[in-house]
């Protein structure tokens, strides 16, 4: 791309943990392409870091759920006023939301409006329910970057120039460092280690709490000297993890490589447990009222992403109720026994995982549809 069709500016949307650990690897390959160019938007700490001036932080914007979203509504209304007008008063080449559907679409909407090209990535679940969100991704977005190998044929369908550009997850596969996390954390090398991911937001660490540790206690009944470390995320405190009464890390990449078995909660944490090879069991809580809508309006045959990639059930699933210490305990169980059928199976499934989410390199192509779209509009501009 030349100097003069590079872009001045790029907004870049990013509402949760995942997100921002996606987002900032688009934006540091945007730095290292188009020097110069001014990253603003929302995010976490990770786009902080590469660069990205921020207009709101993972700490308000990392809510999930119908009731909860409620609760939040004037800081959301606020926020998006402050987007749109930012986008009204011009100087923004391209907006790329990732992920976030509720106020990335809605900023997407606003910026097409005004002719800023939009560059979608990781598009909206659209498989999973609201399926009028392709038509209208389809509709308003330059490109759609998606990052799971069935999603583009959905948009497609529907008129979307939607790409599968692979999993960010696969940039990097590192095992981390098990035996220093091992040290640091006072454990036992030669004692089976349980991990627990309860969730990166607030409301799912309090929704957690109560299954997650009773879990975990029931399993160290049954299988002696089991130890067991919580997954901690750098945007929560560590205050927030008072009622599991464990071991805590932030180095969630050496807890996988280290632990024997996993009690993950369902989201992006389980295509990583899956990428690691760390056999696990999926549990999820939600607000009541999140739960009865949801059932009435997703359409899935599974919640966790690693078993919809799988296209079959490769690890158990466990939802509200459903999600109880003892039956979770049943499922893990026979994991943390190296030589249990249950366990080869589970290993096995995984690995089918990991072959079906492409190649490394995803961040990469993100900015190259960035620069074809770029491209697109500065042809058009010459010829008109």
């Amino acid at each position: 791309m030349t100097r003069a069709s590079r872009p001045g500016r790029v907004m870049i949307l990013a509402g949760e943990a995942s997100g921002d650990a996606h987002g900032a690897r688009v934006a540091a390959e945007i730095r290292d392409r188009w020097s110069g160019v001014e990253m603003v938007g929302l995010g976490g700490d990770r786009m902080l870091a590469a660069g990205v001036d921020l207009l709101a932080g993972l700490d308000r914007l990392a809510v999930m759920g119908f009731a909860e979203v409620l609760q939040r509504l004037p800081f959301f209304r606020n926020l998006e006023r402050r987007l749109k007008g930012m986008l009204d008063d011009g100087g923004f080449d391209l907006v790329l939301p990732v992920d976030y559907p509720g106020l990335n679409l809605r900023i997407a909407r606003h910026a097409a409006k005004r002719g800023i090209p939009v560059v979608y990535y990781i598009g909206p679940q659209v498989w999973a329910w609201k399926a009028g969100r392709a038509r209208e991704l389809a509709r308003i977005a330059n490109r759609i970057a998606v990052i799971l190998p069935f999603e583009p044929e959905l948009y497609r369908t529907h008129g979307g120039r939607a790409e599968f550009v692979g999993h960010p997850l696969l940039e990097d596969e590192s095992p981390g460092e098990p035996e220093r996390l091992a040290v640091d954390l006072g454990l036992d090398p030669a004692r089976p280690v349980l991990a627990m991911f309860p969730g990166s937001r607030l409301q799912e660490l309090d929704r957690h709490a109560e299954p997650f540790t009773g879990t975990a206690l029931e399993l160290q009944r049954r299988v002696p000297g089991l130890q067991t470390v919580v997954s901690k995320v750098p945007s929560l405190p560590r205050s927030a993890y008072r009622p599991f009464p464990f071991p805590l890390t932030e180095d969630g990449r050496s807890l996988r490589a280290l632990a024997m078995a996993g009690l993950v909660k369902s989201g992006t944490s389980t295509l990583e447990a899956a990428l690691a090879g760390m056999p696990f069991v999926v549990a999820y809580r939600t607000h009541p009222v999140t739960y009865f809508l949801a059932r009435r309006l997703v359409r899935v045959p599974h919640i966790s992403l690693a078993n919809l990639v799988a296209d079959k059930r490769v690890v158990p699933e466990f939802i509200q109720r459903a999600a109880a210490p003892g039956t979770l305990a049943d499922a893990i169980e026979p994991l943390l026994d190296t030589g249990s059928p249950v366990r080869r199976s589970t290993l096995a499934g995984l690995a089918r995982v990991r072959a079906a989410l492409g190649s490394k390199g995803a961040s990469s192509r993100v900015v190259d549809l960035m620069e074809d779209v770029l491209r697109e509009v500065r042809c058009c501009e010459a010829q008109a």
